[in-house]
Parts: C-alpha cells; sequence; structure tokens
C-alpha cells in the first residue's frame, strides 16, 4: 500500500511539474505571391497541406511585409523591429552590411525562448549574419538546439547544405529535406516532454528556378489565368522612380511578357514542395501526440510580382511585392472567423509567439496576432511602413498602410524628376490602379495620410539605428526637403 502511495505521489507530482506551454512551428517561404494558395483563390494550384492548415486555423487577407525584401523583412520577423531600427540589409554601406547587432539578436524570439527553457531548431535560409566583429559576422548555429540552417541563399541541392548533409540521399532536393528535418526534431522533442519552437526558412520559391524534378507532372501543360492587372499598362500611372530598379526590367528579363505559363508553372512547382513539406511537418505533431498544444504559423518574407504592373520580382510597395499570405493555426483556442481582414504586419511575427509562449502580448514594434483568433477585433488605426531604401536611390521609397488606404513617397529629384506620391484606396481599389492624390474627392483625405506620412519620417529620424545609411535617408524620405 505504501509502494502504491508512493507512486501516486510521484505521477502527481510529475503530472504537475510537466511544462504545458505550447509549441510553436514557424515556417516562412522566400518570395511567395499571395496568389499562390488555394486558400487565396489563387486559380489552377494545388496546395493541399497549406490549404488544410488554413481550413483549421485563420487566414490573414491583409497582411504586409515592412520591407519587401528577404534580409531586411527576416530581420523584422525575429526581432519585432522595423529596417530603420535593426539596419539588416544588403549593401548599406561599411557600416555592417547584414550583420543584426547582438542587443538586437538578444532579444529576438528564438534566443528569448531559449532563455525560457525552449527546445529550439532552425533549418533552412537565415538570411543574415550576427555581429562578432569580423567583417562577415557569425551565423547562430550554436545558439539553437539542433541546427539545419545555412548561410546566403543556401542551395536547391541538399548536398550543398553542409548542415543538411544527412538527408541529401533521401531527400535530394532541399525542400522536402527541411520537411524531414523538421518532422525529426517534432518527434525527437515530443519523447522529452519540453515545449519546443521549431522555425524553418525554405529556400522555395526563390530563384534560380530549380524545381524539384519528383513533381514535373504536377503542372505540365497548364495554363494559367492572369491577374486584371498583368502587364505594362496597368503600370503607367506608377511613378517613374519605381521604373528605375531592375524591377522593372525583369518583366521582359524573367519572360513574363512571352512565356507566362511556363514561368509560372514551374514557381508553382517550387510551392508545391513546399506544401509537401507542410504535410510531412503535420504528420509528425499529429502522429507524436502534441497537435492540441502545438501553435503553427506560415507566411512569407515578400511577395512577388509576377508580371502585375509590368514588373518581376519584389521590393517595392505595391501589394503583390508587399503583401503576403499569413496563416495561423492555434488548437488551444476556438477560432472566432475563418478570416482576419485587419491590417498586419511581418513585425507582429515575435509578439506573436512570445505571446503564445510566455504570455506576451507585445514585443518592440509588434503587437501578438493571437487576438485575431477567438475574439471579435476592430481594426483601429495602425499605420503599417512600407520601406524601400535598398537598390538604386532613385527607386527608394517610404510609404504605409492605415486602414483602406496606401500612401507611397518617391522622394527622388535627380534626371528630371520630381517628388512623386501615389495614394490609393485598396478596398475600392485593391489591384492599385487609380492614382488618388490628385482626387479632390479625398482631399481631406490626402491631408491626413500626409500627416501621418510625416509623423512616421520623425519616427525615422527619432529611432533610426546609427549608420549612416539610414541616417541620410531621414533627409532624403522629408517631404519639406534637406
Amino acid at each position: 500500500m505504501r509502494a502504491f502511495f508512493f507512486l501516486v505521489t510521484f505521477l502527481s507530482m510529475n503530472h504537475l511539474c510537466a511544462d504545458d506551454r505550447p509549441n510553436i512551428i514557424f515556417l516562412m517561404t522566400d518570395d511567395q505571391n499571395i496568389r499562390s494558395l488555394g486558400c487565396y483563390g489563387a486559380p489552377g494550384v494545388t496546395t493541399p497541406n497549406i490549404d488544410g492548415l488554413a481550413n483549421d486555423g485563420i487566414v490573414f487577407d491583409r497582411h504586409y511585409d515592412t520591407t519587401a525584401i528577404c534580409m531586411a523583412s527576416r530581420a523584422s520577423v525575429m526581432t519585432g523591429l522595423l529596417e530603420y531600427q535593426h539596419g539588416v540589409n544588403f549593401g548599406t554601406g561599411m557600416d555592417g552590411d547584414g550583420q543584426m547587432r547582438n542587443g538586437d539578436w538578444s532579444q529576438s524570439y528564438p534566443m528569448l525562448l531559449q532563455n525560457a527553457g525552449y527546445q529550439t531548431a532552425f533549418a533552412g535560409k537565415f538570411g543574415f549574419t550576427i555581429a562578432d566583429g569580423s567583417k562577415s559576422g557569425r551565423y547562430p548555429e550554436d545558439d539553437f538546439d539542433a541546427w539545419g540552417g545555412g548561410g546566403g541563399q543556401t542551395s536547391f541541392i541538399t548536398a550543398r547544405n553542409k548542415s543538411m548533409k544527412r538527408y541529401a540521399q533521401e531527400y535530394p532536393h532541399a525542400t522536402r529535406s527541411y520537411g524531414a528535418f523538421g518532422r525529426d526534431f517534432i518527434k525527437e522533442s515530443a519523447k522529452h516532454g519540453k515545449p519546443f519552437c521549431l522555425s524553418i526558412s525554405f529556400k522555395a520559391p526563390h530563384r534560380p528556378v530549380q524545381p524539384d524534378p519528383l513533381y514535373n507532372e504536377i503542372y505540365a501543360g497548364k495554363t494559367f489565368p492572369k491577374p486584371a492587372n498583368f502587364g505594362r499598362k496597368f503600370g503607367e500611372h506608377f511613378s517613374e522612380q519605381s521604373r528605375r530598379g531592375r524591377q522593372y526590367q525583369r518583366f521582359d528579363d524573367w519572360h513574363y511578357n512571352d512565356s507566362y505559363d511556363d514561368v509560372m508553372a514551374k514557381y508553382y512547382q517550387l510551392i508545391y514542395a513546399v506544401d509537401v513539406a507542410v504535410g510531412m511537418i503535420r504528420d509528425a505533431v499529429k502522429d507524436s501526440g502534441i497537435h492540441h498544444k502545438t501553435l503553427i504559423i506560415f507566411t512569407s518574407d515578400n511577395g512577388y510580382f509576377c508580371g502585375a504592373h509590368g514588373y518581376g520580382s519584389k521590393v517595392l510597395p505595391y501589394e503583390e511585392s508587399s503583401r503576403v499570405p499569413l496563416i495561423i493555426y492555434d488548437p488551444r483556442s476556438l477560432k472566432k472567423s475563418d478570416r482576419c481582414h485587419s491590417v498586419t504586419a511581418n513585425i507582429d511575427i515575435a509578439a506573436t509567439i512570445l505571446d503564445a509562449a510566455l504570455g506576451k502580448p507585445t514585443h518592440k514594434k509588434g503587437k501578438s496576432l493571437l487576438k485575431y483568433y477567438d475574439t471579435s477585433h476592430t481594426q483601429g488605426n495602425r499605420i503599417i511602413p512600407l520601406i524601400n531604401v535598398w537598390g538604386p536611390e532613385q527607386a527608394f521609397s517610404l510609404g504605409f498602410v492605415k486602414n483602406q488606404w496606401k500612401y507611397i513617397y518617391w522622394p527622388y529629384t535627380g534626371d528630371g524628376m520630381k517628388p512623386t506620391a501615389e495614394i490609393y484606396n485598396l478596398q475600392e481599389d485593391p489591384l492599385e490602379l487609380h492614382n488618388r492624390i490628385n482626387d479632390s474627392a479625398v482631399k481631406d483625405i490626402r491631408l491626413e495620410l500626409e500627416n501621418d506620412y510625416d509623423n512616421l519620417v520623425r519616427d525615422w529620424q527619432q529611432h533610426a539605428i546609427d549608420r549612416p545609411h539610414y541616417k541620410t535617408a531621414t533627409t532624403l524620405f522629408s517631404r519639406e526637403g534637406p
């Protein structure tokens, strides 16, 4: 009887000591257009696993990346900081290109969860380095319990990714190898009972165009309807400055103009492999018996024009480039609706993860999105900045989304150009076909948006990182000039 009493007591104490904090799985693609998933109405696209995740969770219809470039966006996702605060991007001068300060990294969601007792893992394209006094900085493989990450752009050939070579024979294409990495980490973590945070950053569908040949038949010979704003004639009202970057040339160079179906078939094939990997990960969660306490977030680091308005690639602040998929599945809560129409941003990801794990609903510039899951939440007047200070200065821009309105300012004055502003009513004009800047019917709205813009510039001036590239931009973006 005494032995039985001690056994019951031990089991009871063990139950009380169990860590019931949720597991977090964060999945991010690279260069994924919102018009590439069935749950977003993409015609002719096959994405059953991601659509299943959307059906179980909530789809966010107005989610923006505050910088539509992979390096800067990834830094914002990790930290909840805007680009002018963390200073991480390509080609920003000799002041620490791509390097995140140690203080900012220590406040990233992986580090905060690691310090709070979570098992952490990362696989895929990390996207930036951490300052360590060297010219190139360091990748934080020693900061995670499991590491399958890589530097630079990584490779679609698994064997070329040093940390993933053990998967190369069975999964020669990198996309499914990341699914296998996630599956193995989930199953191993579940055995130990500690909460975990798994982050996977797929290279797909980023160029080069190297889809997994295993899925060559998925879109073979298929045709795809073009978006209603496809082609040059639907970008004639855009600023001259927007045509000075490589995004304009890539409409032709990447053959959206003359081989649209072939280009999109390969793009969608890359995404199909991601869908397969998502299925592998969800199956591992279910098989491990932890589906009831595992939150999953799916998004992309930036969008892709895919020929809309006669542009290719990303970077610019228009919808196809800056608005991205976001799906959140939280099995601990009863969802209020299937879709969220409020404006959200990549700076909210860290806050959302930290809210779920640690009960911390705000982090730096970000706000937790869990409030949209089980409550009726009004949108308010939140301003989401849209930043580009990468590439040729002619194409630099600063704008924002506020409710149904988007405001964009193009400051460059050389080459015969004048500073230009654009205003779009995204509720009435989601394809951004009508610039309302000179429309007298919205004069009061224009004045309000201009005031909001000036406040955004002042915030930049007050909080910009102390690096020359970002200090110079504060003067450049002022509507009052130097």
